[in-house]
């Protein structure tokens, strides 16, 4: 009987051990699971690097001065942008725009001026604008005037054609529409009329483009219409007699027998 009780007693406490192995077992599976905490920590680190980015829109400024140049765009002593203008040494003129310049130091008004048909570009102080003439296209009123001028009889000096030539080129580039259309009128020859000299072609060839572009603007109408209505009031004017065109001839011939070849050709080209 001793004997039977004693082995239970050794298996029970061979049991026990066995029951503590199965418990340390999970014990070990636990541990590693701490490890993949640690690679996480990087990626909070590498938010700050976008930080850069809000700095881009800080460098666009720039295009804040650019509101400065609509200013250029306004009125100024009466003309402004788009308009058309007569300018007295070079005729009929559109105003581009009025802008602001730095020159040697000091800011200019310049009125932008573009002559198309000399594709030319001029540049005039609009301070300087009652000092070189500069003004509004004619009103109709004057065109018809300037129009009525072209049927009247031409008046011929008889004085040397230097002087004469002096005093067209001076009402050409007066700006003066009535007087560049009495050049037009003294220096018009019609077919059965004698041939005009050189000198004389040019300055009416200048008269005739000077009145003829400002007609146009004013009416709406092309430069060819324009010279055909002028050329259609001088068909109007008195034809003059022989005895005048004798004399005229003959002023002609003295005037151009005392002038030197030099002050002819200046005179035919400043006209040009």
């Amino acid at each position: 009987m001793p004997n039977k009780t004693a082995k239970p007693a050794a298996k029970a406490t061979a049991a026990k051990p066995a029951a503590k192995s199965v418990t340390a077992k999970p014990a070990a599976v636990k541990a590693p699971a701490a490890k993949p905490v640690a690679p996480k920590a990087p990626v909070a680190a590498a938010a700050p690097a976008k930080a850069p980015v809000a700095a881009k829109p800080v460098a666009k400024p720039a295009a804040a001065p650019k509101v400065e140049e609509k200013k250029v765009v306004t009125q100024r002593q009466g003309f402004k942008a788009s308009e058309f203008v007569v300018y007295p040494a070079h005729g009929v003129g559109q105003i581009l725009a009025i802008e602001e310049q730095e020159i040697a130091g000091a800011k200019l008004e310049l009125f932008v001026i573009n002559f198309i048909k000399d594709k030319m570009t001029l540049r005039v102080p609009t301070a300087k604008v009652a000092n070189v003439g500069m003004r509004k296209l004619s009103e109709p009123a004057l065109v018809k005037k300037a129009l009525e001028t072209l049927k009247g009889r031409a008046r011929v000096k008889r004085t040397m054609w230097s002087r004469r030539a002096q005093e067209y080129e001076a009402k050409i580039n007066s700006g003066d529409i009535v007087a560049i259309a009495e050049v037009v009128r003294d220096l018009y020859r019609s077919e059965s009329q004698p041939e005009q000299s050189y000198s004389e072609r040019q300055l009416y060839e200048a008269a005739l483009d000077r009145l003829s572009r400002e007609i146009a603007v004013v009416q709406h109408s092309t430069e060819t219409e324009a010279v055909k209505e002028i050329e259609a009031q001088l068909a109007k004017s008195p034809r003059r007699n022989a005895k005048a065109e004798a004399a005229e001839g003959e002023a002609d011939a003295e005037g151009e027998s005392d002038d030197t070849d030099g002050d002819d050709t200046t005179v035919a080209d400043e006209a040009a």
